[in-house]
């Protein structure tokens, strides 16, 4: 299920006078999964944007070795 499925899936329901959204925990997943991965999109983009600017030199696009950086994921 896309994203968009997810949000068309939403039910609606009023409680003393509020109005909620209703959907499936599979759905509430899919629809976040979906969002995330918008997310990685734009990352991907703004650094493809970034390298094209630098003509694919990675060190003038502002990029760090991966070895000098690996150690600070723990």
């Amino acid at each position: 299920m896309t994203g968009l499925d997810a949000l068309q899936s939403v039910q609606f329901v009023t409680r003393r006078g509020k109005r909620f959204a209703v959907l499936s925990a599979d759905d509430w997943e899919a629809l976040i999964e979906w969002l995330e991965t918008v997310e990685d999109v734009q990352i991907a983009r703004k650094a493809y944007k970034q390298l094209k600017a630098a003509k694919g030199s990675r060190r003038k696009a502002g990029w760090l070795k991966w070895d000098s950086v690996k150690g600070e994921l723990a």
